[in-house]
């Protein structure tokens, strides 16, 4: 059974773009088009998922009427080129993270949302995964007490070649907006409120982007996160929140589905599972539709969320004098 209920365009066909055409498939539906910046690559990305419409810009995707929602999965130094037009035409919009490359940015997308009565949201995983909200309505009466800590890593160990992707300032390379917005949105989804304090260290890459970095926040709450992030050396993707009587940890944060909670007073262990590792892109598909359909806010608080995390990631790149081309 079809359980789309709208039309969607794709702008860009790298992996991430796979994976959601292939969420689609899974709840039974079609991408109606996609668009790309070399077309042969549309081309034969529609061909392999049944597409229909493919666009000879991928620009143009803002301007088919027969669209209602806009994925795009392009590289993030080219985010908001193409938010910005799709919410201007009145496209809601889901994009991949990093949303864009700052908050400023980020602030005129929203506004433009705002103005166009459009929704706006990143692809963050784990904001729609269901295992978070599971562990929201056991904890935040407090089973555990207050929250005191929050710590996160991430390492991946991509090719030492600063023309790829990852270590390309050209390309907005670095840790962080690939990876490190992975750890700061789990901290940002414990934490009471955002980050005011921001302390870090950072060992940049030959080509000037952020190779790895230990990162220090703290809230208004005097909640903390500790966080490692890394581009050529391997961490496992662990999660965890610390609280007075208790803590919760998650293996593979961005698409967990089973946490373990150990409570201190006794040792006792309790497994907590909820949803599925392997359908992330199927959850996001799920929550952007309802949103576009007026079926509750969750995605406003998740837009605050992502606004609260560029907030932080501008904040640590200006500290170490990290920018990019766009940027200049």
């Amino acid at each position: 059974m079809n359980q789309l209920r709208y039309n969607w365009a794709i702008i860009g066909c790298g992996t991430i773009a796979h994976e959601f055409a292939q969420g689609a498939e899974r709840l039974g539906g079609r991408i109606y088009g996609v668009g790309n910046r070399t077309r042969e690559k549309a081309v034969a990305f529609a061909r392999q998922y049944g597409i229909e419409t493919v666009y000879d810009r991928p620009e143009d995707a803002a301007h088919d009427p027969n669209v209602d929602i806009v994925y795009i999965a392009t590289p993030h130094n080219r985010h908001i080129e193409y938010i910005l037009p799709a919410l201007q035409a009145g496209k809601h919009v889901l994009c991949e993270k990093a949303i864009t490359l700052n908050s400023g940015e980020l602030n005129q997308a929203m506004e433009a949302a705002q103005e166009n009565g459009c929704i706006l949201a990143e692809g963050m995983t784990l904001y729609h995964m269901p295992l978070y909200e599971e562990l929201r309505k056991r904890f935040e009466g407090g089973a555990l007490g207050r929250l005191r800590l929050v710590q996160a890593s991430f390492g991946s160990y991509k090719p030492y070649d600063m023309t790829n992707r990852f270590f390309s300032k050209e390309l907005a390379g670095g840790a962080l907006l690939d990876i490190g917005v992975y750890a700061l949105s789990f901290a940002r989804w414990f934490l009471s409120s955002k980050a005011t304090q921001v302390l870090s260290q950072v060992s940049l890459a030959p080509s000037g982007v952020d190779e790895q970095s230990g990162i220090l926040l703290q809230n208004e709450a005097g909640e903390m996160a500790v966080l490692s992030l890394s581009l050529h050396a391997k961490q496992p993707k662990r999660g965890t929140a610390i609280f007075d009587r208790g803590y919760i940890e998650i293996y593979d944060y961005p698409r967990g589905s089973k946490a373990v909670v150990t409570y201190t007073d006794n040792g006792r262990q309790e497994i907590i599972e909820a949803g599925h590792t392997d359908m992330a892109l199927c959850y996001e598909i799920l929550h952007m539709e309802q949103a576009a359909a007026g079926e509750g806010n969750a995605m406003y608080l998740y837009l605050q969320y992502t606004a609260d995390v560029m907030e932080t990631m501008t904040t640590l790149r200006r500290q170490w004098g990290l920018t990019y081309p766009e940027e200049v």
